[in-house]
């Protein structure tokens, strides 16, 4: 099975199509050091709840959207070499979230499969 990092950002909501674009650079980068693919969706159907939730996780403010994303990579070493890779390619040297996000409260984590089912 394939190892994942999962994440969950904080977007400003009027900063959709600027995120968008921002994804559609960075991502490649990942892809050509290892990743198999990269995955995001932006919510829209994401509850607030009574003690915990997404937002909160993330410290959203009200005029922010959550993403929930992950990246597939083929193992933990290929995510460990890949990530280190990508953080270090030249392209990221200038790289700004500018007022689309703050990177600061994304949480993000590495997760070994237990169970992979499909239809």
């Amino acid at each position: 099975m394939t190892y994942i990092d999962g994440y969950i950002i904080p977007v400003r909501t009027d900063k959709r199509e600027e995120y968008k674009a921002m994804e559609a650079f960075s991502s490649p980068i990942f892809i050509e050091h290892g990743a198999l693919r990269v995955v995001e969706y932006w919510g829209d159907d994401v509850p607030h709840g009574k003690q915990t939730d997404f937002y909160r996780a993330v410290d959203a403010t009200g005029d922010e959207s959550i993403i929930f994303g992950w990246m597939e990579w083929p193992s933990k070493e290929v995510r460990d070499t890949g990530n280190a890779a990508a953080m270090a390619d030249p392209r990221f040297a200038d790289f700004d979230f500018g007022d689309i996000l703050d990177g600061k409260r994304m949480i993000f984590g590495g997760f070994t499969p237990i169970l992979d089912i499909k239809g």
